[in-house]
């Protein structure tokens, strides 16, 4: 029996996971995850694989795909006293400032030291539990180009916070979409992930594709820590859309967002027409989408925004409702778990 539940209220949104099908690693093949269809018109249900969702995408669809590339964004450090840390980027800040997580206690000034002759000083402690920092190499202050290609030689693949293991080479490969091009992401567009190279040349000559940029951070992991929605600071995410892109959000054709991070920069743009900048769009029940008609997605985790939105397609009844029905039929959960299509 489904209930009437507050579509504002955070443990509305709550669901029971059994931990066997929290997904550790990718199907392999990649198209070879499950895919559950919802059709909202006549409310039917199709169980299938990933590699047939081109027989469900309508064909008149243009589809829009996230093109930020993943940074090997966590550090293992230690301080001058010889304590152990852990660091995560976040975002680059002006003044080539970094916005990071930070397991460990550090104090504002505190020298944080990495391999490679990198070092960080903790210039500020936010009350969020971020901190910004400043990046040295060899004592001379470095951006983000410079860090980045620091990072591919000693950083680490940043798995999220549910998969309980170190991440591994495989990794690289398995937590960046095909088309990964643009750098600063800090997590993937997992609905992209279960693409292979076929399938997405397929889908690219039968329908109208293209791309916009949406730099995921860990934000995306942060809990909704009040009982009504409406209190929550959504994080910030900086955007770009191309002009290509543009023209299609601007017309009248039908659109296939691929994974929340399109479908909130897609939904910010429609609302004040900037094509770059920075989302902090908050989708759902109570804040529709108004130009994503279709959307292909994840399953994510309980009382979480990412869950939340796929409320604003279907209603939170609806979307518990398939989560139930997903859980039955052992679909695999989270980043490197299987799909679902919302016609």
């Amino acid at each position: 029996m489904r209930s009437n539940l507050n579509p504002l209220l955070v443990d509305s949104y709550d669901y029971e996971l059994p931990q066997e099908l929290i997904a550790s690693s990718p199907a392999n093949p990649k198209d070879s995850a499950k895919l559950l269809v919802y059709n909202r018109e006549d409310k039917s249900l199709t169980h299938t694989i990933f590699r047939d969702i081109l027989t469900h995408i309508p064909k008149n669809s243009s589809i829009i795909l996230n093109d930020t590339k993943v940074i090997k964004a966590r550090l293992f450090g230690h301080k001058e006293s010889g304590a152990k840390i852990e660091l995560l980027i976040n975002s680059p800040l002006k003044d080539n400032n970094f916005l990071v997580y930070i397991k460990g206690k550090v104090k504002k000034d505190t020298k944080l030291i990495f391999t490679q002759e990198l070092t960080a000083s903790i210039l500020k402690i936010n009350e969020d539990g971020t901190r910004v920092v400043k990046f040295y190499q060899k004592d001379s202050e470095i951006d983000f180009e410079q860090l980045n290609d620091i990072l591919e030689l000693i950083g680490h693949i940043p798995l999220p916070p549910y998969i309980k293991r170190e991440d591994n080479k495989e990794d690289i490969k398995n937590y960046q979409t095909l088309f990964a091009k643009n750098i600063g992401a800090v997590a993937a567009p997992t609905a992209s992930l279960h693409f292979t190279p076929e399938l997405l040349t397929k889908m690219q000559e039968q329908y109208d594709s293209a791309f916009i940029t949406l730099h995921v951070g860990a934000g995306t992991f942060k809990p909704v820590e009040h009982q009504n929605i409406n209190n929550h600071i959504m994080h910030k995410e900086f955007y770009n859309i191309p002009k290509d892109t543009q023209k299609i959000l601007d017309s009248n054709k039908s659109i296939l967002a691929v994974g929340t991070t399109v479908t909130r920069t897609i939904e910010y743009y429609q609302r004040i027409k900037k094509i770059s900048g920075k989302s902090n769009l908050f989708l759902h029940p109570k804040n529709l989408p108004q130009r994503v008609n279709h959307l292909l997605t994840n399953f994510h985790l309980p009382k979480s925004t990412l869950l939340m939105l796929v409320a604003s397609f279907v209603g939170v009844e609806e979307a518990l409702f398939l989560y139930r029905e997903a859980i039955k039929k052992k679909y695999r959960f989270y980043s490197y778990g299987d799909a679902m299509l919302i016609l």
